[in-house]
Order: structure tokens, then sequence, then C-alpha cells
């Protein structure tokens, strides 16, 4: 992996030396033969050598005083070769040096730019932080964290932490002031007593989010052949780290979408969900899950009934709650509308605007309504109670379709708006969150029933 390119491409500004005994120079930058020709001593060495050489550059890098090492390679307690591991813990202790690893990826910066990949543009470091011990799954979550416009912060992808584990990260995390929320995949720990000690120190702070590998049997094989993790049984593993605050969730997806839900500038105060959208059967389906997910939709306000059906004529629509605006709810403005009506209303907590791409379409190209970023900024700024849309989109092989989506999903995402693309993805990630703060001190301080 070509480690040196990406950190020089990220714009890392400070010293970068690349170490290669067979060339002069990388990338018109000088190199050096070896560590012990650097001419200083440097924080962070990133290793992409053979496994036969990593005791000798762990000695070196203790010689040259440096803080810590990542391995990428691979080839060590995942194919057996835990005494190797051992020696090079037992080497670095010699020194002052910690190790990141073996085989990962290593770690993602947004505030210093140091990263395994092409990082995409951020204004500010964001407010979210993973920690994964797969490369792979790392990696997606980067990627997609990237597509959702998810800030990020701090990622880690540890690997085999035969040195630095998880724990020592989770404490690290919960002292960052600027982190909010915390993901992590895991597959084993090394010692239980100090990361439940360090999850329960976290999660006073902030919400970590977990989801396990190697929950069963021959998951657990694939998870020892991958990082040489040994998982302990899954039922007892995942009520102690409830027990402790964790946030258990069974998919890569139910992951993401409690870590969009943890990026929303409003935090949720309330069950009371008011729901707008254009057809009736969307409404149905939307109070059902809803509901069944300990959520409740009261009867809106007459105040609110009334500046409602200002905008709309009372043909097959609904001002009650949930609220169907028909046709009418094609056009961005009526959305609006409609959301700073309920926005008034003091019985609603969350507001749920249901948006349907092909709809957006059709009426640009047959009502000649213009949908645009502005009117969503709009409601950014005009909202006051939580917004969290669904963008639903049910066209699959048409590519005007998936640009109106891309880009509507954008706009929503700059407005600060966690956006769903399923109904039942927005209510898990609701009501999810409400389990959790109802047995969690620091929920119970930020929420109102």
């Amino acid at each position: 992996m070509p480690y040196f390119q990406i950190i020089r491409a990220n714009g890392f500004k400070g010293s970068i030396y690349p170490v290669n005994p067979r060339r002069g120079t990388v990338d018109g930058v000088k190199a050096y033969a070896s560590i012990d020709e650097l001419p200083e001593p440097v924080d962070f060495a990133i290793v992409a050598a053979p496994v036969e050489q990593s005791m000798d550059i762990v000695k070196a890098a203790v010689r040259k005083h440096i803080k810590f090492i990542h391995f990428f390679t691979s080839g060590f307690g995942e194919t057996g070769n835990r005494q190797l591991e051992e020696d090079l813990v037992r080497e670095a202790r010699k020194g002052h040096l910690r190790i990141v690893g073996p085989n990962c990826i290593g770690i993602h910066c947004s505030e210093s730019k140091i990263s395994f990949t092409f990082a995409p543009e951020q204004e500010l470091p964001g407010t979210v932080a993973f920690l994964g011990q797969s490369g792979g799954i790392t990696g997606n979550f980067l990627a997609l964290a990237s597509t959702r416009k998810i800030p990020l912060n701090k990622v880690v992808s540890y690997g085999n932490q035969i040195d630095l584990r998880l724990e020592e990260y989770l404490d690290y995390l919960a002292d960052d002031k600027k982190i909010r929320i915390i993901a992590c995949y895991v597959e084993d720990i090394k010692d239980p007593d100090h990361f439940l000690q360090s999850l329960k120190k976290t999660t006073a702070k902030k919400p970590v989010i977990i989801l396990k590998g190697g929950k069963t049997e021959t998951g657990s094989k694939a998870a020892a052949s991958h990082t040489g993790a040994m998982a302990s049984d899954y039922t007892i593993w995942a009520a102690v780290i409830r027990q402790h605050g964790g946030l258990l969730v069974d998919n890569f997806d139910q992951m993401m979408h409690l870590v969009m839900l943890g990026t929303a500038k409003k935090p949720l105060r309330g069950k009371r969900v008011g729901f707008l959208g254009a057809g009736g059967g969307v409404s149905v389906l939307f109070s059902d899950l809803a509901v069944q997910a300990g959520l409740v939709l009261p009867e809106l306000s007459a105040r609110a009934q009334q500046k409602i059906s200002e905008k709309i004529m009372g043909v097959n629509t609904s001002t009650v709650n949930p609220v169907d605006l028909g046709a009418f709810g094609f056009d961005l403005n009526v959305m609006l509308h409609t959301m700073k009506a309920i926005d008034e209303d003091e019985g609603i907590d969350v507001i749920v605007p249901y948006f349907s791409v092909e709809y957006i379409m059709r009426s640009e190209t047959i009502l000649q309504v213009k949908n645009n970023a502005d009117t969503i900024m709009e409601m950014a700024h005009q909202i006051k109670k939580p917004v969290i849309p669904i963008l639903s989109s049910f066209v699959e092989d048409n590519l005007d379709v998936e640009r109106t989506r891309i880009t509507t999903f954008a706009a929503l995402r700059n407005a600060g708006f966690p956006v769903y693309i399923k109904m039942q993805d927005a209510i898990y990630s609701i009501g999810t969150y409400f389990e959790w703060v109802a047995k969690h001190p620091l929920g119970k301080t930020r929420v109102t029933s």
C-alpha cells in the first residue's frame, strides 16, 4: 500500500521520510536505507516490510526513539506466529515504543491528515470515531461514511492488538471532547476486565456502538484465521457489554444507521413523532412500524392542521398525523410549510418527512415545480425541532433517478439532517436511541418524554 504517496496527497504538513534500501528517492523525495539513517526521531513509523524483518525494524525503532510503529504487515498471530508477537512487544518495551497492529491498515486522523486512504475533504475534523479490528471493515466504514457525509474525526484499524489494545483506544477517545460517538467492530478482547472498565468509563460520556464479529462457532474460526482472535460465548458477551453501557448492533447497516443519527445537530428529546408524506399507504406503514418501536404519533393541534390545510386541498389528503399531502407533497415548498406548522405544535418532538425521489423528479417535469437545495437549507434554518428525513427510491435502473437521489441526499446531509433510505431504518435508529437512553444515566439527562 503506497502510504507515502497517500499521506502526501492528503496534505500532511509534517516531515515524511521514506525508508527503502533499494531506492535513492521515492516520488522525488530522498529515501533512507534504514531507520537508523533518519535525520531525526519520528513520532510514527508505518511498516510494509516482510514479517521476517519485523524484529530488526522494532530494534531500530527503539534505537531511534520512535514513539509509535504501525505494522501493516501480516503473518503474525493470525498464522500461529504468536511467539514473534510476544518477542516484538518485549523488544519495544526496551524503549518507549508502542505498536499499532500488526496486520491492520492503521490510522486515519482528519485533523492531522494522516490516513491509509485518499481521504475526502472536510472543513473541520468531525465528531465520529471508529475502531475496527478488520482492515476491510474499517475501509468499508470510511467509504460509506464519506458517501453518507458523516464527519469523521479518528479511525483506527487495530488488527491483532499485540500491544495497543481496543480498551486503550477507548480510554483515549473517551477524553477526546471533539468526538460525540464511537463505533467499533470487535472480534476479540485481550483483557476483558480492562476493556469493561474502559467501556463503562467511555459510555458515561458518549455512546459506544459495537458490532461483534465471530458470534457463531464458524464465525469464531474465521476470526481466528483473520486476526488470531479467540471469541467467547456471544450470549454472555452481549449481556456483559449491555450491562456496561455498550450499544450492540446485529450488522454493519445498523451500525451505520446509528452513527448517522449520532451526527444530528439537534438531539432527540422525546418519542412523539410528526410524520408527513405523499400517499396514504406510506403513512399507514410508517404508523405501524413506529408504534411497534415504542414511538407515538399524536394528533396534531387544530392550529397546526389549519395551517397545513392552507396549502393543500381536501382531496386524498389528511392533516391529522401522519400527514398525507397527496400530490401536493411533490413540492418541497409545501413540505417546508407543513414542517413549519408541525414545528409549532408543542405535542411533537421530532419531524419525519418522507421524500420520494421519483416524485421529486415528476414534480419538476410534469408540475413544473422547482425543487432545489435552497429549499432544503431553509428547512434547516427555519425548523427548530429535530428533523429525520426518509429519502425513498424504488427505481434501480435509471441513471437520472440515481443522480437526483444523490444530489437530494447530499443537500439533506449538508443541511445537517440524518437521512434514511427506508422508513424501517429511520424507525430502528430512533427506537434504538430511546432504548439506550432509557437504560443509561447520560441519556436521561438529555431526553424528555
